[in-house]
């Protein structure tokens, strides 16, 4: 399967808020940490590190869909 990078976002946390809603939505993802492997600050621990939400190919379309979808009704 090739994947694409669908958002990257400051935390974890809201990476997995990001792969819940298009896991509702029937669109497999997953979460791939961008920070500095292997060294882990205060810092970090306290605000999470960077991530990235990738998604197949196939499914990026839909997926930049559904968080547009979701952002609007903010």
């Amino acid at each position: 399967m090739s994947e694409a990078t669908l958002t990257a976002v400051p935390t974890e946390l809201e990476a997995e808020l990001v792969c819940g809603l298009l896991r509702a939505n029937g669109i497999a993802c997953f979460i791939r940490r961008t920070g500095s492997a292997g060294v882990v600050f205060a810092e970090t621990l306290a605000a999470g590190a960077p991530c990235e939400v990738v998604v197949g190919d196939a499914d990026l379309t839909r997926a930049r869909e559904v968080l547009a979808a979701q952002s609007g009704s903010a």
